[in-house]
């Protein structure tokens, strides 16, 4: 009964437009240096500003704090003029220093109530692998979670294994707070991760591998709109 109350709250939140929508777009662009063709995740962002991304994440495991607080502030900067949603991976302390919009975590990080004790209203996201992973991030108050690796990946080591397309399909159809499908997926797999219920699609090297972002997105953009 409890688990029936609380998800019919987020139903009011969503009725009521108190919900956050910042999901509510197609692409959720991550930044990833390594795989950048060469270019600053400066210029990376620049590129998915302009390809029309209106959500990113600075993704960046091996620079400094102080390497990747310079570009997280730039990156503020640019966003915020665009009108662009921000989101930090991992870093509390650089997303809160930069005033970014929100910060995503994993399950081996700070645990989410007590990020939420100190970024305030500010977005949280959370990785989630699995079904329990799932229902323990609405109980704890995620704004919206990652659900995957869908497919295999190479932008991250050590990842925790998922059902991929069968937990994401049990997602779409459970889980009440946004989600984004994340881990391995391309121009080429695309159509089938919305047919089980992708709606917003995490990319790392698809999008900062090409050559030509902006026409990379509207090559994406052209496909998904075909079912």
């Amino acid at each position: 009964m409890y688990e029936g109350l609380r998800y019919k709250s987020y139903d009011l939140e969503k009725n009521f437009g108190l919900n956050k929508a910042f999901l509510n777009t197609d692409i959720y662009g991550i930044t990833g240096e390594e795989f950048s063709l060469g270019r600053t995740n400066i210029q990376i962002v620049e590129e998915m500003i302009k390809a029309g991304i209106k959500i990113i994440q600075y993704r960046e495991k091996e620079k400094s704090k102080f390497e990747k607080y310079n570009e997280c502030k730039a990156i503020r900067k640019l966003t915020k003029d665009s009108g662009v949603t921000f989101i930090v991976n991992d870093d509390v302390d650089i997303a809160l220093a930069v005033k970014a919009d929100g910060i995503h975590i994993g399950q081996e990080d700070i645990p989410i109530e007590e990020v939420k004790k100190i970024t305030g209203n500010m977005i949280i996201g959370l990785s989630t692998h699995n079904i329990e992973q799932a229902k323990a991030a609405v109980e704890k108050g995620a704004d919206y979670i990652g659900v995957g690796p869908i497919f295999n990946t190479t932008t991250k080591k050590n990842v925790e294994k998922s059902e991929g397309l069968k937990y994401l399909k049990w997602v779409s159809e459970n889980i009440p707070i946004p989600y984004v499908a994340i881990g391995g997926i391309k121009e080429s797999n695309i159509l089938e991760v919305k047919r089980h219920g992708g709606k917003c699609f995490a990319m790392i090297s698809e999008i900062v591998g090409s050559p030509n972002i902006v026409e990379k997105v509207k090559s994406i953009r052209r496909l998904l709109n075909t079912i």
